[in-house]
């Protein structure tokens, strides 16, 4: 018997917690990300360094981009789902060319960018790229404004399939929000497939309170707070700021359209096993987008299973699209769930406590949906931090669980 509520149930079930649920997703019409977009963005893990001479193993270069390509295609990245391979800021050379077009750094990207989608493409990949709305990149190379319409078509003649597009050096407030409208319909005018990743809300939500049905009609994705760092502070501040303002977050997410919290950081330095795994549990709750940010060159076998583990991403690749909202905290105690297609759960419990050691919670099915999951009986498999079938439990069954500091424990109930 699966999880699902008698049909009386299920209004109740798409308006709980204040409509976090949306009865229909009114996103920007491209048809493109239709689930979170998966793939590898360079920022956190190699920044701005631009140094080849000293540093040629980790600068932002082509043999950098291409490298991580055959990473992903040949390590199992690719198979498991994670598709663009994203270049974020730093890629530019100092000035347009004659024609007032972007140019890839000749030093760095001597084959430049188009050679570099090719070679992407041809490994079954898609290639992200970066800009920014206002005069400047965030790192002073050559921004969009004034240039909209050329630079989108510039991204389309190079076979771009995603662009990241930031917000700094915008001007005011109905600059970056026309400047955001205007490449949203330029990319669409190039009659490439482009998905659209913004940072709208991120600079707009200091200076005004944000319409995020209108940023979902323009963007398939977008950011609300600032760079993922690798640290668990990091990590839990932008799940603190979600949480927080998931009333406003929620009910405009779905097919086309997904609240970005940042990159991935497994693998790298910052993150114990425990908060690694509570990043991609959660992560996959919220239906972000999971690009990650770490050297697939050298990561560990562990991060590796986490970050390739298949029935965890299909909680984030959901057809359903819901993205899921915290419903609980008690003890040190947070409680997520995200509703699944065909009437199943995804539930996250995670143990804020940052000493001792793990500790007890109890799950009963009166926390979840409202007290309406479970009508019958639930068949109840734990995904992280290792699988576990905990088999039929019924409406009255409590399910204890042992969750380490700053670890989750993450569930499908079917």
């Amino acid at each position: 018997m699966g999880l699902r509520a008698p049909t009386w149930a299920w209004p109740a079930l798409l308006l709980f917690g204040a409509a976090l649920w949306p009865l229909e997703i009114h996103g920007l019409k491209n048809g493109l990300a239709l689930t979170p977009p998966m793939g590898w963005l360079h920022w956190e893990r190699f920044m701005c360094e631009t140094d080849c001479k000293t540093n040629p193993w980790r600068c932002v270069s082509e043999q950098l981009f291409m490298q991580m390509a055959d990473m992903m295609v040949f390590q199992g990245w690719l198979d498991a789902g994670y598709q663009y391979l994203c270049i974020d800021d730093c890629w530019l050379a100092p000035e347009r060319d004659a024609q007032n077009k972007l140019q890839a750094d000749p030093i760095r990207f001597p084959g430049g960018i188009k050679k570099l989608a090719d070679y992407i493409h041809a490994r079954g990949l898609r290639l992200g790229i970066y800009q920014d709305v206002g005069k400047k990149t965030c790192a002073g190379f050559p921004g969009s404004l004034d240039y909209y319409e050329l630079d989108a078509q510039t991204f389309a003649e190079w076979g771009v399939d995603l662009l990241k597009f930031d917000g700094c050096y915008y001007g005011n407030l109905q600059q970056l929000e026309d400047g955001y409208r205007r490449m949203s319909m330029a990319l669409n005018r190039t009659g490439r497939k482009i998905v659209f990743s913004c940072e709208w809300p991120l600079y707009a939500r200091t200076l005004t309170k944000v319409n995020y049905s209108e940023v979902a009609e323009y963007c398939n994705s977008w950011r609300n707070f600032g760079d993922v760092a690798d640290s668990w502070s990091s990590v839990k501040s932008i799940l603190d700021l979600t949480s927080a303002v998931q009333d406003s977050l929620v009910p405009v997410a779905g097919p086309g359209a997904w609240n970005d919290p940042d990159m991935i950081v497994i693998g790298n330095f910052g993150l114990s096993m425990d908060q690694q795994i509570t990043q991609m549990a959660l992560w996959c709750i919220m239906a972000a987008p999971l690009l990650m940010s770490n050297d697939l060159r050298e990561i560990s076998a562990e991060s590796k299973a986490l970050l390739q583990n298949k029935e965890v991403i299909a909680i984030n690749q959901d057809l359903l699209g819901a993205q899921g909202y915290k419903i609980l905290k008690v003890f040190n105690f947070e409680l997520w769930e995200k509703p699944l297609n065909a009437g199943s759960l995804a539930v996250s419990i995670t143990n804020r406590m940052e000493e001792g050691g793990p500790r007890r919670f109890d799950l009963s099915r009166t926390m979840l949906w409202k007290g309406t999951a479970c009508y019958e009986e639930c068949y109840v498999t734990q995904l992280l931090p290792t699988r576990k079938e905990y088999g039929y439990l019924n409406t009255t069954a409590i399910l204890p669980l042992w969750v380490n500091p700053t670890g989750t424990v993450l569930l499908r109930l079917d």
